[in-house]
């Protein structure tokens, strides 16, 4: 799993678990075709159902990263900081790390320029995050 893809699944995991759970929540007495539209929020949840992909659209990720970083002790700048973003997500953020998302980003430009390297980086990420389904603010995409 690249770099990406783990900062993919730790923002969009919290999410579907959420939902997923809030769909299993039918009561007790709940009629066959209520259960059944449980099973399917539970399905599309989970990215097994058929409306998967329009769940994956559901996940806003400034209210994620935003619940995140009010749990943390460490205050962190995850809207304009890609270290600080990885941080919050219990990730590397090393030098060395944010290089290989570099490569993996396909950026071109000089990576031993550092600050331009890691404001690039947090731009492309939040863009591939919405690519990906999840809801971002155009002003974490520009």
């Amino acid at each position: 799993m690249g770099i990406f893809d783990s900062i993919k699944s730790a923002i969009f995991g919290p999410a579907k678990a959420t939902e997923a759970a809030s769909a299993s929540a039918a009561p007790a007495g709940a009629s066959t075709a209520a259960a059944a539209t449980a099973e399917t929020r539970q399905a599309t949840a989970t990215g097994t159902g058929p409306g998967a992909a329009s769940a994956m659209s559901q996940v806003d990720v400034e209210a994620v990263l935003g619940g995140l970083a009010a749990k943390n002790t460490q205050k962190l700048d995850w809207r304009n900081s890609i270290v600080d973003l990885m941080k919050l997500l219990n990730l590397d953020s090393s030098l060395s790390a944010r290089k290989e998302l570099a490569k993996e980003l396909h950026y071109s430009g000089d990576a031993s320029d550092s600050a331009t390297m890691n404001m690039w980086l947090h731009k492309q990420v939040m863009t591939k995050l919405a690519a990906s389904g999840g809801k971002v603010p155009a002003d974490l995409r520009t």
